[in-house]
């Protein structure tokens, strides 16, 4: 795992969006899994810039969200699908159709959980995927509790994830209940993992997910397991992090040709 702590949002989110036009550049036909939430925008806005450059296309890639809220209609402005269209998908030149999400507009969930598994393994499976941590460190929806193998499946939202997220829509009683969501498992077989937190909230979490035990009670701790993980993060995420300074000299130290 490479953690590497960064000052300003724009020098994390370069070297995000530079990975990902990286790779599109040496594979055009690259499968991307998208993140909805705060941390991921400033990387596509960078990705938009690169795009508006003429630097790099999406025209042959496809592209997988991490999760949906269950019951939305089709459309729905706060469905996540309309989220990623917002903020990446209709900015760039992605082809109609690359960018899928599971269907929770459904009246068999379990059906669309199983279908999502099998549509991202027909696509090869995904090259890099975008994640940001909750507070209590939670990956997509696998809050504390999950199973490290899980797969994609229906979650019950917490009332406190449903309190955070009410300010989408106007009140707590009007975000679903459900998600489906990619699991641990699902999200542990993409090729490069890339994490983005800021802010003294995500402190705790960081410092479990990257210096703790393998846990459970800790659904990020899971990149501990993955070979090629890299962690950007603001110094108020990283304030609790014992190794510091030993990430700092091993970012410093790095080969310039070598990448994230």
């Amino acid at each position: 795992m490479e953690v590497i702590v960064l000052s300003e949002v724009s020098e994390r989110a370069a070297l995000a969006a530079d990975a990902i036009a990286d790779l599109l550049r040496r594979k055009p036909s690259a499968v991307l899994g998208l993140a909805t939430g705060s941390s991921p925008l400033p990387v596509y806005d960078a990705l938009v810039a690169l795009y508006d450059a003429g630097e790099v296309s999406f025209a042959q890639a496809r592209a997988f969200t991490l999760d949906e809220y269950v019951g939305l209609p089709a459309g729905h402005p706060q469905a996540y699908r309309q989220v990623i269209d917002r903020e990446l998908a209709s900015r760039v030149d992605f082809a109609p159709g690359a960018v899928r999400g599971p269907n929770g507009d459904t009246d068999d969930v379990p059906a669309a959980c199983t279908q999502y598994e099998s549509d991202i393994e027909s696509a090869g499976g995904v090259d890099v995927q975008l994640l940001g941590i909750g507070s209590d460190g939670h990956l997509a929806f696998n809050e504390p509790g999950s199973s490290l193998a899980s797969r994609t499946r229906v979650k019950t939202l917490t009332p406190q994830t449903r309190a955070d997220n009410a300010r989408f829509f106007g009140h707590p009683d009007d975000v679903p209940r459900h998600v489906i969501t990619q699991g641990l498992g699902t999200i542990l077989q993409a090729r490069h993992l890339v994490l983005l937190a800021s802010g003294g909230g995500k402190a705790a979490a960081v410092a479990a997910m990257v210096e703790g035990p393998v846990s459970a009670s800790c659904p990020g701790s899971v990149l501990q397991l993955h070979p090629h993980v890299t962690v950007l993060l603001d110094a108020a995420a990283a304030g609790e992090l014992r190794l510091r300074e030993y990430y700092d000299q091993v970012w410093r130290g790095k080969p310039a040709w070598q990448g994230i």
